[in-house]
């Protein structure tokens, strides 16, 4: 039977539901524990990107502290949060919890993303509906920017495996731009024409491809590294039911039928073993499980309202959702969001964290301890941390439409790029 006739005879209801098999089996809670797992065979990784320590857990090399590169360890302890509409960044210091600097940037800065080689914060202001999108480089030993360098449309950025490009993804144009990533200067493009809303990407534990989602597609697109071509588009498939974003007297966990057509794909995550990747839908309110080898839709996890942003835990163990609390692309205040914790092992959501009087959690990362998750209030003008031992939260006011907030320094040894994303 296929998943499209799984899913259709199926309700992704308001209890945690995991839908479909993998030839290894079922998921659930028969799958083994990582400790458990037989040692894996060495990856095979593409030339020039380092090398994959443990096959097992491809975070291995960002859990704590003890993993902090030498690179990093004279910058400052800063969470840096872009705000959309104020066109602005505020400097929180988190062990004081206030903000202690804020500068202009560039027209609608989206995310503050880290290079490859660690040594530059970059602010993407990818000048929503103008011409003029520029990259604002930050330093973060002093935390200050330097002069914004005009760059078309990069909505988000990422790199190579091997460190050779910077990827400027130009989200209105259907197109990701690989750039030098000293010079910034264009050394070529790959057109994803299917792809309407090319925003977020992670990419295959041998570095050999990526893959990006396409929000106003409901789909994700596959792209070659080694051969710099599109290899394919995946829609994905949505559930029969989603959570209600509207406060009833039946109760938060009620679900309404789904009559939205299609998803809309947001942040991409791949499993510590590689062998899944996991894709947040704000219309799904869930997550879409991938193999991403076979490029085909093997489950699907339901967290809550318009799952959004993907975080793995600092001991490579459990992926915090945040879900947005809307449907809504430019959603209310106070919006029924909260944080889905799941456990990587089983697939299944372990803990569920509410946000008081409603929030609009959107991105983020984790500390480098572990200890707090940090992420934007996209709707509300704060910055929320979260306990990660128990949920326990507290608040930041900011600037006018926080997005997509960088916590530094980050253990590992190099940057994939989008929040923080390192191995």
């Amino acid at each position: 039977m296929s998943l499209g006739k799984v899913i259709a005879g199926a309700c992704a209801s308001a209890a945690v539901v995991v839908l479909g098999l993998q030839a290894g089996g079922v998921l659930g809670a028969d799958v083994p524990a990582k400790a458990a797992a037989a040692k894996p065979s060495p990856i095979r990784t593409v030339q020039g990107m380092p090398p994959v320590v443990d096959g097992s857990d491809l975070y291995s090399e960002t859990e704590g502290p003890d993993h902090l590169s030498p690179a990093v360890r004279d910058d400052l302890e800063r969470v840096y949060v872009p705000n959309l509409r104020s066109n602005d960044v505020y400097v929180i210091d988190p062990a004081k919890m206030k903000v202690v600097d804020k500068f202009k940037v560039g027209q609608a800065p989206q995310h503050v993303v880290p290079s490859w080689d660690l040594r530059t914060l970059w602010v993407a202001n990818n000048a929503e509906r103008r011409t003029d999108g520029s990259l604002t480089p930050i330093d973060p030993r002093s935390g200050k920017p330097g002069k914004a360098i005009p760059v078309d449309d990069p909505y988000n950025l990422y790199a190579t495996p091997d460190g050779a490009s910077l990827i400027v993804v130009a989200e209105a144009k259907h197109r990701l731009d690989f750039r030098d990533p000293k010079t910034l200067a264009l050394q070529y493009a790959i057109e994803v024409p299917k792809c309407g809303g090319i925003n977020h990407a992670d990419f295959s534990i041998d570095g050999r491809y990526a893959i990006f989602t396409c929000e106003f597609e409901g789909s994700v697109a596959k792209i070659d590294l080694v051969n710099r071509q599109v290899m394919g588009y995946l829609k994905l498939t949505m559930p029969s039911t989603r959570f209600k974003d509207v406060q009833k007297s039946d109760g938060p966990m009620a679900t309404e039928v789904c009559s939205a057509s299609k998803g809309m794909p947001q942040d991409i995550r791949i499993s510590p073993d590689g062998k899944h990747f996991y894709v947040a839908d704000m219309e799904a309110d869930g997550l879409h499980v991938l193999d991403g080898d076979a490029f085909t839709e093997v489950g699907f996890i339901a967290t809550g309202v318009a799952a959004h942003g993907l975080y793995p835990s600092r001991d490579g163990k459990r992926l915090y959702v945040a879900n947005r609390g809307s449907h809504r692309i430019h959603g209310p205040r106070h919006s029924p969001g909260n944080i889905s914790v799941i456990d990587f092992a089983t697939e299944k959501v372990v803990a569920t964290w509410p946000i008081p009087g409603g929030g609009s959690p959107d991105m983020g990362n984790v500390s480098a301890d572990g200890k707090w998750l940090w992420l934007s209030g996209r709707f509300d003008d704060v910055v929320y941390r979260f306990d990660t031992s128990n949920g326990a939260l507290t608040q930041v006011a900011v600037g006018q439409e926080p997005h997509g907030l960088t916590v530094w320094p980050q253990p590992g040894r190099y940057s994939l790029g989008h929040t923080g994303n390192l191995r």
